[in-house]
C-alpha cells in the first residue's frame, strides 16, 4: 500500500485531495493544525475505505513537523506522495500588512512546506522514488490586488517547485505544483456575491472550481500518467488567467 503524508488536511482542498487518494487505494496521513472536528469527522469517513492515521501539527515550527515526519516513518516505513495543500490567506492594503500578517501567511504557506519537504524528501531519495505536489495558487502567477502578501508567497511556491524537481530529479523525484483559481472553500467566504459574479463572467468556463477540480488535477500529477513531468505549475481555474 502506498502512503500520501497531505498537509491542510482538513481544509476544503486538503480534504478533497485526501478522498481522491482514499479511492486510489493509499494509506493517508493526514496533519492539521486545529481543526480536531473536521480532521475526526473525515477520518471517520474514510476509514471505511483505507487506513488513515491523523496528525495534530504546527507546520511553522520546525520541530513539530520534523517529528511528524519521524513517527510516520518509524510506523510505515516510507512516503511515497506529499501534498503541501495547507494554506491561509489575508487581504489587506500593503500599508496595512503587519510584520504579524507577514510571519503568519509566509510561515504557513511557504515555510511550512519548505519544513515538511526538508524533512521528507531524505527517505525519498533512501528510496530513489517520490512524488511532491504543492497546492499554489493562479495570483501566484498574476497577483492580486489587496493580497500581495499571499501572490508574494504563492509566487515562493511556484520558484521553490521549479527550483527543486531541477534538485531532486537525479533521485526520481518528481516536483509539481497545482495552482487552483477561485475554489468554492470556506477560504473564499469573503468575496461578496457581486465579486462572485464578476469572476465568474470573466471565467471562460463561467464558474467557479469545486474542490474535486483540484484534487483530479493532483491524481494526475501523482500518477504514472504523468512520470514524465516534473517542475511544472498546472493551473485549474477555469481560463481565469489566460
Amino acid at each position: 500500500m502506498k502512503n500520501v503524508l497531505i498537509s491542510g488536511a482538513s481544509g476544503g482542498i486538503g480534504s478533497e485531495i485526501a478522498r481522491k487518494f482514499a479511492s486510489l487505494g493509499y494509506r493517508l496521513l493526514l496533519i492539521y493544525n486545529k481543526n480536531k472536528k473536521g480532521i475526526e469527522k473525515l477520518c471517520t469517513e474514510l476509514a471505511q475505505i483505507t487506513e488513515v492515521a491523523a496528525y495534530q501539527c504546527d507546520i511553522r515550527i520546525e520541530a513539530q513537523v520534523k517529528q511528524v515526519v519521524t513517527d510516520v516513518i518509524k510506523k510505515y516505513k516510507r512516503i511515497d506522495c506529499l501534498v503541501n495543500a495547507a494554506g491561509v490567506a489575508q487581504s489587506r492594503l500593503i500599508q496595512d500588512v503587519t510584520e504579524s500578517d507577514f510571519d503568519f501567511v509566509f510561515g504557513v504557506n511557504v515555510k511550512g512546506s519548505v519544513f515538511l519537504i526538508k524533512y521528507v524528501v531524505p527517505h525519498m531519495v533512501s528510496e530513489k522514488m517520490g512524488n511532491i505536489i504543492n497546492i499554489s495558487s493562479m495570483w501566484g502567477e498574476v497577483g492580486a490586488s489587496m493580497e500581495s502578501v499571499y501572490s508574494a508567497s504563492k509566487g515562493a511556491i511556484d520558484s521553490l517547485t521549479k527550483s527543486l524537481a531541477k534538485e531532486l530529479a537525479p533521485s526520481h523525484i518528481r516536483v509539481n505544483a497545482v495552482s487552483p483559481g477561485l475554489i468554492d472553500t470556506k477560504m473564499n467566504k469573503g468575496y461578496s456575491k457581486a465579486d462572485l459574479a464578476e469572476i465568474i463572467s470573466a471565467t471562460p468556463i463561467s464558474r467557479i472550481g469545486k474542490p474535486s477540480d483540484v484534487a483530479n488535477a493532483v491524481e494526475f500529477l501523482a500518477s504514472e500518467s504523468a512520470s514524465f513531468i516534473t517542475g511544472q505549475i498546472l493551473t485549474v481555474d477555469g481560463g481565469l488567467t489566460l
